[in-house]
């Protein structure tokens, strides 16, 4: 009993590993066509009964405003082009605010946020903490950080039913993304870490505040993948 026990756990590993770097190393050239959280809120707007709403254009990085790759890292990942994956010290301050009872966003990088979104579920169990932490590391090793940013831009929630930022320009600008101004882009890049909330157009004193302060860090970005 214990030996086929320890054969299935033993071949659900090795299955699992083969399936993830298949799906690794596909997506390094495929585009990413839907997410784990599109169908999650596709079924909750079911559910709700409420219209089944989802935008999602994918578009090559070639035709991103190189102002919206700024002000995500701005915003999201001031290190993205120079650290592996993970960045520890962001970790650790996140955590000692956390701890003090400060609010404060979390140390995801993006390539962390690309792993989640692209292969996993929301949420904040140690077990879906240690596969985004298994596929950051996968994706690091095989993609470059510029594929990286191109599937975080083309995949990420930017609003109601609004995924990437070619839907998310349309949807808030009515313009292409290769279009976006640098303010525009702070805009996007603003509501993050809640664009089902926020709006980056008729927007609130703290969005204005985090746009303004985006907008200009835009500036001190270097984008040398």
């Amino acid at each position: 009993m214990f030996k086929k026990i320890k054969r299935i756990i033993w071949k659900t590993f090795l299955w699992f590993n083969i399936i993830s770097l298949f799906l690794v190393l596909l997506f390094k050239f495929v585009p990413v066509p839907f997410t784990p959280l599109m169908a999650i809120r596709a079924i909750e707007q079911k559910m709700d009964g409420k219209e089944m709403r989802s935008s999602h254009d994918w578009v090559p990085i070639e035709e991103i405003s190189t102002n919206l790759q700024k002000a995500v890292i701005a915003s999201e990942d001031g290190n993205f082009l120079t650290h592996s994956g993970f960045d520890f010290k962001a970790i650790e301050k996140a955590y000692e605010s956390n701890q003090k009872g400060k609010k404060v966003k979390g140390g995801s990088t993006i390539s962390q946020q690309t792993a989640k979104n692209v292969f996993l579920w929301q949420g904040r169990s140690y077990l879906r903490k240690g596969l985004e932490a298994y596929f950051t590391v996968l994706i690091e090793l095989f993609w470059s950080k510029e594929r990286i940013m191109e599937v975080y831009l083309n995949s990420i929630e930017m609003g109601n039913g609004v995924y990437g930022a070619q839907a998310a320009a349309k949807h808030w600008y009515h313009k292409d993304a290769k279009n976006l101004s640098r303010i525009e882009a702070a805009g996007i890049a603003a509501i993050l870490p809640n664009p089902r909330k926020f709006n980056p157009v008729n927007s609130s004193n703290y969005i204005n505040r985090r746009k303004a302060k985006i907008s200009k860090y835009i500036g001190y970005v270097a984008l040398e993948y």
